[in-house]
């Protein structure tokens, strides 16, 4: 199997497969194949892969697909960093925006410029879950009826004069018993299963097989049967938490399986633009935490037009609102898309509905502080936050700022953030000339 790293709007060229970095057609065929059966692949997968004759070239999806040919893993395009930083950083925007916890002490160990991001997740789970296994497997009472030859908990009275009417040396009883057979270790169970079969690195895959022992006791529930609804977290078993969401991270519709005729393929994507937007949502929601102020994302929906029969039309549905109370002080659309420099466009390549669609906003919410946000590239400028401001002809004082925020170091991003938002509320300061 050939393995291959691609960046958003790389090529991976079509060939014989025997020149270094080159795919071959049917290898590049079935990559095609399994990224048109994603959901996020669009009618042709083009979303993902445009297949052209000699080469493919990925899109603003990332992930990982499997087949059997072949593996190829599309980073984000992030300035100033390799493969293997690239890929830690995509992990952190996912462990931000999955509720995953995970030490920086525990990233540190898992080979990020040997392993593609599949590969890291996986052994990821396995240590976290090796971490927590080894103080056992969590427990609860549950349930249970049972014909004994003593009596345990109650007597089931029907049945013990109905179906053991001939049989008085047998008590039906019902009682509790605490079991290991419960709805968390079921879903574990699962994920290990799933990933035995996935998983290419022999270290992980012996620890995958010494968890396998560990819960040969729990039943085997299928995938798409698996009880999420029952799953109990408490003070008692509040360390599975992350390894829950870890697990239906791995088990979820965003890991799909994909039938490609001579075998079976896989893959985890997820789309930038979407990425992004949680990820700076989620971060703010973090950064102002404590300041009065509330981060609100994907919200509240209102609409633009009221049409003559008095039926709300043109819905809006801002990315990120902050408000203090009721009064809504900003609203930032992110854009996962490269912003030019000052030279090359003075519009800085900004594209025109986005700002169309600012202007809707601060007459809907009243909001006269609103913020279009890209991810920083040396290109916009030699340093991230406010690269330019504009005041919206027509208003009274409402004012659009165009900002970056760095993605290739995550230390002080809160601070980063705290002040970028401060400056987006108090643009005296941050548009004075």
């Amino acid at each position: 199997m050939s393995r291959h790293t691609l960046r958003e709007w790389e090529y991976l060229t079509i060939g014989d497969g025997a020149a270094g970095g080159e795919i071959t057609r049917k290898a590049a065929d079935r990559l095609v194949a399994a990224a048109r059966q994603s959901e996020l692949g669009g009618a042709d997968g083009e979303t993902i892969l445009v297949n052209g004759h000699a080469r493919l070239r990925a899109q603003q999806t990332v992930g990982v697909l499997v087949t059997p040919d072949a593996t190829l893993e599309i980073l984000p395009k992030i300035d100033g960093l390799d493969d293997g930083s690239t890929r830690q950083r995509l992990i952190h925007m996912l462990a931000r925006v999955l509720d995953l916890d995970i030490a920086s002490g525990a990233l540190t160990r898992l080979g990020w410029q040997h392993h593609d991001l599949l590969e890291v997740l996986i052994r990821l789970f396995c240590d976290q879950l090796f971490t927590v296994v080894h103080r056992g497997l969590p427990r609860r009472y549950v349930p249970k009826e049972d014909d004994l030859p003593a009596l345990r908990g109650r007597l089931n009275v029907p049945r013990q004069f109905t179906v053991l009417a001939a049989s008085p040396q047998r008590l039906a009883c019902r009682y509790d018993d605490l079991s290991a057979d419960i709805a968390l270790n079921q879903i574990m169970k699962a994920a290990v299963t799933r990933l035995r079969r996935i998983a290419k690195a022999s270290e992980t895959q012996r620890r995958l097989s010494e968890l396998a022992l560990v819960f040969a006791d729990v039943s085997s529930v299928p995938v798409r049967s698996l009880p999420w609804n029952e799953v109990i977290l408490d003070r008692t078993n509040a360390t599975w938490a992350s390894l829950l969401a870890l697990a239906r991270l791995l088990l979820g519709e965003k890991f799909q399986t994909t039938s490609l005729g001579a075998g079976e393929g896989f893959s985890l994507l997820f789309e930038m633009n979407t990425l992004f937007e949680e990820f700076i949502g989620r971060s703010l929601q973090r950064a102002l935490a404590g300041s009065g102020l509330t981060v609100r994302l994907q919200g509240p929906r209102d609409h633009a037009l009221l049409s003559d029969d008095n039926a709300l039309r043109f819905a809006t549905k801002p990315d990120i609102v902050i408000s203090d109370g009721n009064r809504v002080r900003l609203i930032i659309d992110t854009k996962w898309k490269r912003l030019t420099g000052p030279v090359e466009d003075q519009k800085r390549g900004v594209g025109q509905a986005d700002v169309y669609q600012m202007m809707a906003y601060a007459h809907v919410y009243g909001c006269d502080r609103l913020m279009l946000l890209y991810p920083h590239h040396e290109k916009a400028g030699s340093l991230e936050g406010r690269q330019t401001g504009h005041l919206i002809r027509g208003t009274d004082d409402a004012r659009l700022a165009i900002a970056t925020v760095g993605l290739a170091d995550f230390a002080g991003l809160d601070e980063r953030l705290r002040s970028l938002v401060s400056s987006g509320v108090q643009p005296s300061l941050a548009y004075a000339n």
